[in-house]
C-alpha cells in the first residue's frame, strides 16, 4: 500500500504522540505545596526569667511552609527536591529567629533507588531525627525535655538541628533497620574539616532503637564537640515507652566539658487523643557546671487528620536557680 505524503506526514505526528506519551507516563512527576501552622497561648515562664503571658508560635512543632516534588525516572529512580521555610506566625516574621536562615528546614535535591537516597544540600541531622524520633512530644521545641536539652539552648549541641553544604546518604529499609550518614562541608577559605553525623534505626513490632553520633569542628576556631546518643522505644496496648541517654563532649583547649543527658517519656491514647508525659535532664561537667531538670505533661487531642488541639504544663529548674512553671494550650493545623 502507497501513502500520500499528507497520510504518511499524519502517520508520523501519531508515532510522534504515541512516542511522547510513553516517555510521559514513564518520567511522571509531581509537586506539592505543604505546610504546619502550630499556635499556642498560655503563660510562659524558664527557669531564672520572669513570667510572661504571650501568644506563641511553634509550640508542638515549629511552624513552616514548603513545596518538594518528585520524577520518576523509570527503572526504580527518582529524583525529588524539597524548599521548606520556617516562620514564626504570630508576628508573621520569617525564619526561626532573627539571621536564620530562609529554607532552614530543608533546601537539598537528590537521586533515590535501590541503593537508597543521596541528597545535596541542607536537611535535618540524623540526631535530630533520632531525638524526635524517640521522645512522646516529637520536635517540640516548646515543650519537650529531648529537644530543649539537647537543642534548646546554651551549653547544648552546636551547628543546629539542620547542616548546610551536606551530602548524606540514607540506606533503605532491610528487615527494619536503616542508617543515615551526613558530611556537611565548611566551604570558608583554610576551612578546617566538616561536620559529619550517622544514625542506625531499627523498627519492628513494637520495639524500635536507635543509635546517632556527630562531630562538629565547622563553627569552632579549635578542638571539636562529639555527642552520641541511643534511644528506645516500646508499645504496649494504647501505651508508648520511650528512653534516651546521651553524652555531648566538647574539647576547646582552654574549655572543656561533658554534658550527660537522659529522658524517660510515656503516651497514652484515650479515644482520639494522648496524654503525654517525659521527664529529662542535662548535667554538665568539666570548665562550668550546670545541671537542669525539665519535666512536661500534657494532652494532644485531633479534631480531625490534619488538625489538633493540646494543652501543655511544663516545669522547669537550673541548679541553684528558681524554677520556671508554664501553661500553655494550642492549636496545630496541617495543609
Amino acid at each position: 500500500m502507497k501513502l500520500s505524503s499528507r497520510h504518511a506526514a499524519r502517520l508520523g505526528a501519531a508515532v510522534a504522540f504515541g512516542m511522547g506519551a510513553c516517555a510521559g507516563a514513564q518520567a511522571q512527576s509531581s509537586v506539592q505545596l505543604y505546610g504546619l501552622i502550630d499556635m499556642a497561648v498560655g503563660s510562659y515562664e524558664t527557669s531564672g526569667s520572669p513570667r510572661l503571658g504571650r501568644v506563641e508560635s511553634g509550640g508542638m512543632t515549629t511552624s513552616y511552609i514548603g513545596f518538594s516534588g518528585k520524577e520518576d525516572l523509570g527503572g526504580g529512580l527518582a529524583v525529588h527536591f524539597a524548599l521548606d521555610h520556617f516562620l514564626r506566625a504570630d508576628t508573621g516574621e520569617a525564619a526561626r529567629f532573627n539571621g536564620d536562615t530562609f529554607w532552614a528546614r530543608n533546601a537539598n535535591v537528590g537521586l533515590s533507588g535501590s541503593f537508597g537516597t543521596v541528597t545535596l544540600g541542607r536537611r535535618s541531622t540524623p540526631m535530630f531525627v533520632s531525638t524526635l524520633l524517640f521522645n512522646p512530644f516529637g520536635d517540640s521545641f516548646g515543650f519537650s525535655p529531648a529537644i530543649r536539652s539537647y537543642y534548646g539552648g546554651t551549653g547544648t549541641l552546636a551547628g543546629d538541628s539542620g547542616w548546610s553544604n551536606g551530602i548524606t546518604y540514607a540506606s533503605p529499609r532491610l528487615g527494619g533497620l536503616s542508617a543515615t550518614v551526613t558530611y556537611a562541608l565548611d566551604e570558608t577559605p583554610g576551612a578546617r574539616d566538616a561536620n559529619i553525623g550517622g544514625n542506625v534505626l531499627y523498627f519492628a513490632g513494637s520495639l524500635g532503637l536507635s543509635i546517632s553520633a556527630q562531630r562538629v569542628q565547622a563553627v569552632f576556631d579549635s578542638g571539636d564537640e562529639t555527642a552520641v546518643q541511643l534511644g528506645a522505644s516500646y508499645t504496649i496496648g494504647a501505651a508508648k515507652l520511650f528512653g534516651q541517654y546521651g553524652q555531648i563532649r566538647e574539647d576547646q583547649g582552654a574549655v572543656d566539658s561533658k554534658d550527660k543527658i537522659f529522658q524517660l517519656g510515656a503516651s497514652y491514647k484515650i479515644g482520639e487523643g494522648a496524654v503525654l508525659a517525659s521527664y529529662g535532664s542535662r548535667k554538665t561537667t568539666g570548665t562550668t557546671e550546670s545541671k537542669r531538670d525539665i519535666a512536661s505533661l500534657g494532652y494532644d487531642h485531633f479534631l480531625s487528620k490534619r488538625t489538633d488541639v493540646y494543652a501543655v504544663y511544663m516545669y522547669d529548674k537550673i541548679r541553684d536557680t528558681d524554677s520556671g512553671n508554664t501553661v500553655a494550650f494550642g492549636i496545630r493545623h496541617r495543609f
